[in-house]
């Protein structure tokens, strides 16, 4: 048996914004027709996860709508709402189209430039780390989380596991309603699935 905690990603289903590229923080948007087809698709995945013998010991869910609806729709409906696994505060960007933004600014990267009037990346990490510590200090003696949220969140939180820097979270791309799973390789973190 796995003595360490393993943390499952689920990054919520399609809404509009995501679909067409738009920043979406705090606006509080419902999932499409297709963001509610791949949640139940991706409650497959999970019930084929479970059938194979893990138990998740602990099931969290962002406090926003698209999180919440997917977690329902995976199975998932007695979710814990954790506060502080929002998306990113875009802040002046919130609802603008990130392509927009890089015609405006040559070269801008978000994980460089950051936000205007939004959080730092470090306050997203900070996040993160609330989120991780909680994981690893509920299952300290192994077992499995599960956390329905979002892209960027989900991405600063796979560096924070492996004690990477929060901008770090460039390199792992996450699309509506993949699932990850992070856990070890021995004592070390790992990503161990990405985008399943």
């Amino acid at each position: 048996m796995n003595t360490l905690p393993r943390l499952w990603l689920v990054r919520h289903g399609e809404t509009e914004w995501s679909r067409i590229g738009r920043y979406t923080g705090l606006t509080d948007l419902p999932l499409t027709p297709d963001g509610e087809a791949q949640a139940t698709e991706v409650g497959r995945k999970l019930a084929s996860v479970r059938s194979s013998g893990v138990d998740f010991g602990l099931v969290l869910t962002s406090p926003m709508l698209r999180a919440r609806r997917t977690a329902e729709l995976a199975g998932f409906r007695d979710a814990e709402e954790v506060p502080w696994a929002h998306e990113w505060d875009y802040g002046d960007y919130e609802g603008v189209n990130s392509a927009d933004v890089r015609a405006r600014q040559p070269g801008y990267l978000i994980w460089d430039d950051g936000v205007p009037g939004g959080e730092t990346l470090d306050q997203v990490g900070a996040r993160a780390d609330s989120v991780i510590d909680r994981v690893r200090t509920e299952l300290s003696h192994g077992g499995d989380a599960l956390l329905f949220s979002h892209g960027h969140f989900s991405r600063v939180l796979t560096a924070r596991w492996l004690d990477l820097g929060p901008d770090q979270g460039r390199h792992f791309v996450l699309g509506t309603s993949q699932l990850c799973r992070l856990g070890w390789d021995k004592r070390t973190p790992a990503v161990e699935a990405w985008g399943i």
